[in-house]
């Protein structure tokens, strides 16, 4: 699988899922070679705009603890893609639908790609831009999320694959509503 086979993969349960289901990268190597690297871009770029032009942003962003903020937001979002994985699993076992912890996880390494991403967004100094580059990044997410769960557990209702991105999709909004709550408190 290819990093460019991303944008077909939010469209289709077919095209890149078959290759990354055929060439089954482990998850050690999902996570070093695309987790843990565009997992650092959104704790880097919110380190750079809080201290070049964080009240460009928000008010009150550029006198914020960024060297702390920075490194727990980048903890957090590893704990996620760890947490993320289980709690995939564990909601498609429950919807009666087959998923093994490899593909659990391989769903959650590819699902936050424009998450992570859309964080370049941070790159402008406008937060209409910035907010809606995230917007763009979450509904991106949904769709590989509803994608690569049809495709590894090889669904064939497209209800209980919605249904499982639904719930997925929400823990995951709670997940980065935490991320970002230490940035609202310093």
């Amino acid at each position: 699988m290819g990093f460019m086979s991303i944008p077909r993969m939010m469209v289709s349960s077919e095209a890149g899922w078959r290759d990354l289901e055929r060439q089954n990268p482990t998850v050690l190597s999902l996570f070093v070679w695309m987790v843990l690297p565009l997992s650092i871009l959104p704790p880097a770029l919110l380190y750079y705009a809080g201290t070049h032009y964080g009240d460009a942003l928000i008010v009150g962003w550029s006198t914020k603890p960024w060297p702390l903020i920075s490194p727990m937001f980048f903890l957090c979002e590893l704990a996620a893609f760890v947490g993320m994985g289980w709690f995939i699993r564990s909601v498609v076992d429950s919807s009666a639908a087959p998923i093994d912890t490899h593909d659990a996880y391989v769903v959650a390494a590819i699902a936050p790609v424009p998450m992570w991403l859309s964080s370049l967004a941070l790159l402008v100094p406008n937060l209409a831009f910035v907010a809606a580059v995230a917007l763009t990044g979450l509904a991106a997410s949904c769709a590989l999320m509803y994608h690569g769960v049809y495709a590894l557990c090889h669904m064939s209702d497209e209800v209980r694959a919605a249904s499982v991105t639904h719930t997925v999709m929400a823990a995951g909004m709670l997940c980065w509503a935490a991320f970002l709550a230490p940035i609202l408190m310093f």
